[in-house]
């Protein structure tokens, strides 16, 4: 008899062991359920877990060895039960009909000897159950799990113990009682504590991809991408695990590495927060907060009407009428010409030719009379701009229709951050300003909208996103966020930013999270400036930065042959989008 019981203590010591290393809720459940019905031999079993604030009970795992049953948990068999109420929803009172919900509000042990005599508790449902199946429901042990709070978090329920040598459906022993209930009470510490592990992950994960949906929401021309280079990293990692040959045949990622990996996907644009909407939205060139075409467009109207009133004043001092009004005429034909040519090459649709370039130049010599002061009702900044650039002109002041004034320049104050040696590793040439708004300096972007400072703008999210998560005390299971993250624009050649890093010095993690970045902007169909590539096309696209060694070679292979490229086309492409590609041309197989 000592020796049992010194086993069972032995046994229980091992279970709470096991049962504290598992780092997964429902693996776990499953564990606590698994142990009670060995230690007591019982033929069948269920956990329940509490829920709706402590309002009901859910079915999350049952188990019957008789009749093969398994439920629940990981089995991939979903239970269809409805949950057990713990109070009367029109009354308020408590359930103590149900033997599951009255341990659970009691806090107490409950064992049955037989389901069929015993009178305090209502078994329709199983003896429902056994006429269904033939079953013989007999013996119960319901025991409460609740955490260091005293709060009931689940109910362990075990079915029809079994004499060890006969097999015959017996009481359950009430000297296994104590140890049910010890290993009920380690069983709940552990379980709260995972829960709670969860519910914090849950958390982080939550605000984390809140985040990523604001800086998503922030623009129109960033769509869901933080929301889908997350899915798609996440498709690559689990591909290369699945390899069992080739440079991936060792690549392994557990739960949390993966977990890391899916949080660092979510975080790898947070720096775009600090990107001003008004250059990544910048859709004319004059484009700052609103466009300055509406300014130059005043001026020349301002010379329109100087021009009307010079030739009326000239009509009205006796000139030669027929004379004024041919010079008038071709005076406002001109302006108009010329304001219409300021306006095309502010769209930014056609390529700035040099004599294209020469033409602003010389429109730009065109003079306006300013006669009220530029520096009053402005913010303290542009003040002290115009103010550094020296003294006002005395009013009236004849000024260009276009111009690059020393107020249009914004100094750079974060130097630091990409000289040699600073903290971070950057290995950037920055513009030497900051931005540079110079009308002309803006009009004479060769191609699209952006000038070089609003491209360096652009690019330095991700320097803001190395910064940022540098910052934040990341626990050890998540302290790859910040270099996963931060690679995402490097190039296995060394020529890609912040870092200048090349294959050698990124993980594959890091290097998945880049072709992920790439593949997902190349299709997404939701950037206003561009239509969404088709899938062949995408494919063709990355196939270039291969050769170029820009992404990397192997992980864009096992893009191709492990089909996830269709797998996440089928989930997030238009069906438009989606076209026939062959792989052969990109993917060596094992004959060749």
């Amino acid at each position: 008899m000592e020796d049992r019981r010194e086993n069972r203590y032995r046994k229980l010591l091992d279970i709470s062991l096991a049962l504290s290393t598992e780092r997964n809720s429902t693996r776990l459940m499953e564990q606590i359920l698994d142990e009670a019905k060995t230690m007591c031999n019982a033929d069948g079993g269920t956990l329940y877990r509490v829920i709706d604030d402590d309002k009901r009970l859910r079915f999350e795992i049952m188990r019957n060895d008789s009749l093969n049953i398994y439920n629940g948990g990981t089995s991939g068999n979903e239970i269809k039960l409805p949950p057990v109420e713990l109070f009367n929803a029109e009354t308020g009172e408590e359930n103590h009909k149900n033997v599951a919900s009255y341990c659970a509000l009691s806090k107490k042990t409950i064992s049955v000897d037989d389901a069929y005599t015993f009178a305090d508790f209502d078994f329709a449902g199983t003896k429902k159950f056994d006429e269904a199946t033939g079953y013989r429901s007999k013996s119960f042990l319901t025991v409460p799990l609740y955490n260091n709070e005293g709060r009931v978090i689940a109910v362990l329920q075990l079915l029809n113990s079994q004499d060890r040598e006969t097999g015959e459906v017996v009481p359950f022993d009430t000297e296994l009682q104590p140890f049910v209930e010890a290993l009920a009470a380690q069983a709940a510490i552990a379980l709260d504590n995972q829960l709670l592990v969860e519910a914090q992950k849950e958390l982080l994960a939550s605000f984390i991809s809140l985040i990523a949906g604001a800086i998503d929401a922030k623009s129109a021309y960033t769509g869901g991408h933080c929301q889908r280079v997350p899915v798609l990293t996440d498709m690559l990692a689990d591909a290369a695990k699945g390899e069992t040959k080739g440079v991936f045949a060792d690549f392994d990622m557990s739960e949390e590495d993966q977990y890391e990996l899916h949080i660092a996907g979510l975080l790898h644009d947070c720096g775009k927060v600090t990107t001003p909407e008004y250059i990544v939205d910048k859709a004319t060139k004059l484009e700052t907060i609103y466009d300055r075409i509406h300014e130059v467009r005043m001026r020349f109207e301002v010379m329109k009407r100087d021009a009307e009133i010079n030739y009326l004043k000239a009509v009205a001092a006796g000139g030669d009428e027929k004379g004024l009004k041919e010079a008038f005429d071709k005076r406002i034909t001109q302006l108009d010409d010329d304001f219409a040519f300021i306006a095309e090459c502010n769209v930014g649709g056609e390529f700035m030719a040099p004599e294209r370039m020469e033409r602003l130049d010389e429109i730009s010599k065109l003079k306006w009379t300013r006669t009220l002061s530029d520096r009053l009702g402005i913010g303290h900044e542009e003040k002290t701009r115009k103010e550094s650039a020296g003294e006002e002109a005395p009013l009236p002041t004849v000024e260009n229709i276009l111009s690059d004034r020393a107020d249009h320049i914004f100094a750079r104050k974060d130097k630091s951050l990409f000289e040699e040696g600073n903290p971070y590793g950057f290995n950037m040439a920055p513009p030497e300003n900051m931005y540079n708004q110079g009308e002309l300096y803006n009009l004479k972007v060769k191609a699209g909208t952006l000038t070089e400072e609003d491209r360096f703008k652009i690019n330095d999210h991700i320097v803001q996103t190395v910064i940022m998560l540098d910052q934040l005390p990341f626990p050890r299971h998540l302290k790859r966020v910040p270099e996963y993250a931060g690679g995402h624009h490097e190039k296995m050649d060394g020529t890609g930013y912040p870092r200048k890093l090349n294959s050698d010095d990124m993980s594959w993690p890091a290097r998945m999270m880049a072709v992920a970045d790439i593949f997902e902007a190349l299709t997404a169909a939701d950037r206003p400036y561009k239509l969404p590539k088709t899938l062949s096309q995408s494919v063709k696209i990355m196939s270039f930065m291969v050769k170029d060694n820009h992404i990397d070679k192997d992980l864009f292979e096992l893009f191709l042959s492990s089909g996830k490229y269709k797998e996440y086309a089928e989930k997030f492409l238009k069906p438009e989008q989606i076209d026939e590609v062959d792989i052969s041309q990109y993917v060596k197989t094992a004959a060749e």
